[in-house]
């Protein structure tokens, strides 16, 4: 092999690397998922908000025009029915888009996209658009792009989900297959990528990935441009990668390895197995070994989640492990474990209320998306949940911060539902889900009063809600009571007082 060989080779080992690295500031570790949020509301939230609590990303809701869907009226599911790759949508157009990434890239939070590459719409009749482009679904013809039913696999439905050529090459749900081995295709979807990393995106969320040949991805993202150094990356960084696929067991057909040299993988029985531990259907003292120890992929590849826009509806996978809102006690603490163990590449969910699972986002009689309202206490109204503003998740996206790059030390437990641990010498968490704790520990911390901030806040140089005062040796006298409104208590080094 010759030299000009190797430095070919290198470059590309590099480029495939890069896209496990989630390109934020170095102090910052976490994205939000804003679902379905209009580009002008992720823009001030970005300034007024999420800067100022150490988010360092949002994943967004699909941003290229998808089809009009009215029975169900507007479902958020539409989204996922791709009819051009014009960036106007219900959250905004493309002027309103290249906006928002900017000032959000000017106060150092980035902007992920969450890409569909494997299908158009569904396939039925004749669908209009959110850019006003029409497509003839039935017959494969989308004259906006343009494809026609050249671009597309043949027309079959997955009845053998262990069989891999299907998943691949077979409508999912009914979606107009897309061939990303056809040259034309990859064109198209290249200049689609393209074009948001020339706007300042930082990556992508690639739905629906288990459904496409890692082989054809890999030609497309080798094509892709690296990030636009004019929103303040650096030379040759590449586009942050992270790739639906649900994959519960080593046995299935398609597996995580398939994709991991692409780029993160959805890690999914994080997600079931997080809810089912804190549901309290198993003991936290099997925590110990979190991760691969509990079957997990590795670490390096891992993005993990609570819940995510499809599982929290019942869609996806976890069936009624998985926690949501509306379970909020438990879903704050399954959170604040996610967010102080250092397993995986972290994105916090921020919801719009929902009964009916196929609903929308809270809309005005013309559908119009209707901006998240702020309260004085920081959460959201007008239909909006918005988790990330729940005082024990951003106060925990912050301790995730401070422990960047430490380890798990000096694991404590009652032998059932109690644990704490260190993040090396710079933060400590507790958990109960039976009976109180009160007793010293050790905190591994330095010496000073740090202030819990699952409880509360530092404020003025003072806690609003409890403290905690570690000695010369790191110990600390640790009360969490079994009836308190949270069952974690969590100090770091950047709240000591």
């Amino acid at each position: 092999m010759t030299w000009f060989s190797l430095i070919n080779l290198a470059c590309l080992f590099v480029g495939i690397l890069g896209q496990w690295d989630p390109n934020m500031p170095e102090d910052r570790n976490t994205i939000v998922h804003l679902f379905e949020w209009k580009f002008s509301d992720v823009a001030a939230e970005c300034e007024r908000f999420l800067q100022h609590k150490g988010y360092g990303g949002v994943q967004l809701s699909p941003v290229n025009e998808n089809a009009i869907v009215t029975d169900p009226w507007r479902p958020w599911w539409e989204r996922y029915q791709p009819i051009s790759y014009i960036l106007q949508t219900r959250s905004g157009n493309e002027a309103e888009f290249a906006d928002m990434v900017a000032r959000c890239n000017a106060v150092g939070v980035r902007i992920y996209i969450d890409i569909i590459l494997n299908h158009m719409t569904g396939r039925g009749g004749i669908a209009t658009g959110t850019a006003g482009s029409w497509a003839d679904t039935y017959n494969r013809d989308y004259p906006s792009v343009p494809y026609t039913y050249l671009d597309f696999n043949p027309v079959c439905d997955i009845t053998d989900w262990n069989d891999p050529w299907q998943l691949r090459q077979c409508m999912l749900a009914n979606l107009n297959d897309l061939n990303q081995g056809n040259e034309y295709v990859r064109d198209r979807l290249v200049d689609f990528l393209n074009t948001l990393i020339h706007h300042g995106v930082a990556g992508f969320r690639v739905d629906a990935a288990k459904h496409m040949w890692p082989e054809d991805m890999r030609a497309i993202f080798n094509r892709v441009n690296d990030l636009n150094v004019n929103h303040g990356f650096a030379p040759n960084t590449r586009p942050f990668v992270y790739q639906e696929v649900i994959n519960f067991s080593d046995n299935e057909a398609v597996t995580w390895r398939d994709y991991s040299g692409l780029g993160r993988v959805t890690e999914f029985r994080h997600s079931s197995e997080i809810g089912r531990v804190f549901r309290g259907h198993d003991r936290l003292v099997w925590l110990d070994s979190w991760g691969t120890g509990w079957g997990f992929m590795d670490s390096n590849y891992a993005f993990v989640f609570v819940d995510n826009h499809d599982n929290q509806r019942g869609h996806g996978a976890g069936g009624d492990s998985i926690l949501t809102y509306k379970q909020s006690k438990q879903y704050k603490m399954a959170t604040a474990f996610m967010l102080a163990h250092p397993y995986g590449s972290t994105r916090i969910m921020s919801s719009f209320a929902f009964d009916d699972s196929e609903a929308g986002p809270p809309a005005d009689s013309n559908s119009n998306i209707i901006s998240p309202g702020i309260n004085a206490d920081d959460t959201c109204s007008n239909g909006w949940v918005c988790e990330h503003r729940w005082r024990q998740i951003y106060n925990m996206v912050g301790f995730r911060n401070a422990v960047k790059g430490t380890t798990i030390q000096n694991w404590w437990t009652n032998g059932d539902q109690q644990i704490a641990f260190c993040r090396g010498n710079r933060g400590f968490v507790a958990f109960t889900q039976g009976g109180s704790i009160s007793q010293t520990m050790q905190t591994c911390l330095p010496a000073g009063t740090y202030c819990d901030v699952i409880s509360g806040n530092l404020i003025n140089g003072d806690c609003t809600g409890k403290s905690v005062t570690v000695d010369s040796s790191g110990n600390g006298y640790i009360v969490l009571n079994q009836n308190e409104e949270d069952g974690v208590l969590a100090i770091h080094v950047g709240k000591q007082l």
